[in-house]
């Protein structure tokens, strides 16, 4: 279907989702590289004195940071023989001789099949100083031997960050600026805390009983507060007009103002099944969108607090759905079927 055709049946699934209850508010695009068509719907808190949500309100991106940041930066490496897929981790970080990470590969921590424990959980196992939380990531024991089994984890992303800062001599959020959002025109996106005077609309995400009121340009994950807000799991805030540049940028990945950024290749590879006869699916950290067969070319990532973008390269098309879900609740099920639903109707499928 013709984008210009999708505009009122995403306007009136988006605002179902505002309806409902299941978010306060949303943001969305779906384009191709010279064409496209964004909305948003609802406000951003359920006070009905609340600003009305817009195309460019700001929202924690959660674990769309681990495409923004990590899987670009890490495809950076690649290109430009810094890093290969099959590196084992004693190769690239030193803090791993000797424990059971060391014999782990790159491309195991990006097609989620390393072994590693599910979640974070930073603050029960190592404290709250910055070394000692690394020095704990480095050490942990694996829970699953490495290549059997696809298990999705936010410390494959952890890992990878603390990868692209040896490797590039810098802290995470400015190999991200320098290599990423400034070459993209990314001028909007960033890592928390937002300032006070950020002049940009931020939705809140969920209440925070320390605070004592919902966050608002703060992550909304402990893990990443517990390392200043900057890490490869989340902490990214971004909004619809930027998410385009990078998926525009990611459909066409050789175009000269693109060049520095991507390559065809590691987005190939990327956006191709890595992961063998292996349940779930994975490309390099995305993955195929859920409901979808593989003729239907459609990749996705999705976080936490209600976000999602997709790519199809074969149709040349992408999607951006930005939802502040976790202002309500952590529960992803019906924030699921409305981001399955958007999906289908995005692509015509």
């Amino acid at each position: 279907m013709p984008i210009d055709n999708l505009t009122d049946r995403l306007t009136a699934l988006v605002e179902v989702g505002v309806h409902e209850h299941i978010f306060p508010g949303a943001a969305w695009a779906v384009g191709t590289l010279d064409h496209s068509v964004a909305g948003a719907a609802g406000r951003l808190t359920p006070e009905p004195a609340s600003a009305a949500m817009q195309v460019d309100t700001m929202f924690d991106i959660a674990s769309l940071t681990k495409i923004i940041s990590v899987w670009s930066l890490t495809g950076w490496l690649v290109r430009h023989n810094r890093l290969g897929l099959h590196s084992r981790l004693a190769d690239v970080l030193p803090g791993t001789h000797g424990y059971a990470l060391a014999p782990v590969t790159i491309f195991q921590l990006l097609t989620h099949t390393a072994g590693l424990p599910l979640r974070a959980r930073l603050r029960a196992s190592y404290g709250v100083v910055y070394d000692d939380i690394v020095r704990g990531v480095l050490r942990e024991p694996l829970e699953g031997k490495p290549g059997q089994a696809v298990e999705y984890t936010d410390r494959a992303a952890l890992i990878l960050g603390l990868i692209i800062e040896r490797l590039l001599g810098m802290p995470l959020e400015q190999a991200l600026a320098a290599y990423v959002l400034r070459p993209l025109g990314m001028d909007a996106t960033g890592y928390g805390p937002l300032p006070a005077a950020h002049g940009r609309q931020v939705a809140p995400t969920e209440y925070c009983e320390q605070a004592g009121s919902h966050l608002c340009g703060v992550t909304h994950d402990f893990s990443t507060r517990l390392l200043d807000g900057v890490c490869g799991i989340s902490g990214l805030f971004s909004n619809v007009p930027d998410l385009q540049r990078f998926l525009r940028a990611t459909l066409a990945p050789s175009a000269t103002q693109h060049g520095e950024v991507f390559n065809a290749d590691w987005v190939r590879a990327s956006l191709t099944v890595q992961t063998g006869a292996l349940t779930p699916s994975r490309g390099l950290f995305w993955h195929p969108a859920a409901g979808t067969l593989p003729e239907d070319d459609v990749w996705c990532h999705l976080g936490f607090t209600g976000t999602a973008i997709w790519l199809s390269p074969r149709r040349g098309r992408y999607a951006v759905l930005l939802t502040n879900k976790l202002y309500y609740t952590r529960d992803s099920a019906r924030v699921n079927a409305l981001r399955r639903g958007f999906m289908r109707c995005a692509f015509g499928l």
